[in-house]
């Protein structure tokens, strides 16, 4: 193969990348498709992709769980980015002549590959490996704050505790970050993902440290009262030394290039716990 040769196939290799017009169906998705620079090739995305800002004015195609086929269609896209809920959609599509990928961002392992996976399909591999080694830091900066403390990770808005809590179980990156703190998750149970407590089973765990993912709570009306003060009243250890924290960041519940954001706003929770209580 000549030297012209192999340069008209990089060539042709380049403007395929750059001509990609991808759907990203998650916010997570979306969000790794900027970071790595190659937002303006995103022509379709879900509801609730609204970062970076540029990402509100682009098509919608529905929901992380319900998109429309259709919508995805009308786009003509040449790569449809989609995570393991998605499979069916991913087959529909295929049959149809179009590439698509399936990522899993639900364990730190698997968002550390799939910003690679996407990294390497975009042509973003660099990109992307700087992306894992800026994760990779912030996790590292979580050693030796606290030790074998037990951290309670809780979703949602809750004013009253009496039922349907949602917190972080086994097999989710956020028990992942919890062990690579040192410490470890309250919850310990065969419930993947996000199981359901009630009152009894959260008393059950007793936290030393409780911290609540409530994105929305100024949006709701509610004060960081309102969402503490029910904790307090319970018998654990986190009321008895007032250990409940807020993260009230979007990018809290979001597994992207933005995970950095959240390793940050831990390691404050868990230096503000040492300075009141020791390790």
């Amino acid at each position: 193969m000549g030297i012209k040769t192999i340069f008209l196939t990089l060539f042709f290799m380049l403007t395929l990348s750059a001509n990609e017009r991808v759907v990203a169906l998650s916010p997570s998705i979306n969000e790794i498709v900027f970071a790595l620079g190659v937002g303006d090739r995103v022509v379709g995305n879900t509801t609730y992709c609204d970062f970076p800002k540029e990402s509100a004015k682009i098509v919608k195609v529905g929901g992380y769980f319900n998109p429309s086929l259709e919508k995805i269609l009308s786009l003509n896209p040449t790569l449809v980015i989609m995570q393991q809920n998605s499979y069916k959609l991913s087959q529909q599509l295929q049959q149809l002549g179009i590439k698509t990928k399936i990522v899993n961002i639900d364990t730190l392992s698997n968002i550390r590959g799939s910003i690679l996976e996407i990294g390497k399909i975009l042509d973003k591999h660099e990109e992307a490996k700087k992306i894992v080694k800026n994760i990779d830091s912030e996790l590292g900066k979580l050693k030796n704050i606290t030790k074998e403390r037990k951290i309670l990770i809780v979703m949602g808005h809750n004013t009253s505790l009496a039922s349907r809590i949602f917190v972080a179980g086994q097999n989710l990156y956020f028990d992942d970050i919890i062990n690579e703190s040192g410490n470890r998750n309250a919850l310990q149970s065969q419930r993947k993902g996000q199981p359901v407590l009630n009152m009894e089973g959260i008393i059950a765990t007793n936290p030393d440290i409780v911290i609540l993912l409530s994105h929305s709570m100024k949006e709701m009306g509610l004060s960081r009262e309102d969402l503490t003060n029910p904790w307090l009243e319970l018998p654990v250890n986190a009321a008895k030394t007032n250990s409940i924290y807020i993260i009230d960041k979007t990018y809290s519940g979001i597994p992207s290039d933005r995970l950095v954001y959240f390793l940050r706003d831990f390691r404050e929770i868990l230096n503000d716990y040492k300075s009141k209580n020791g390790n």
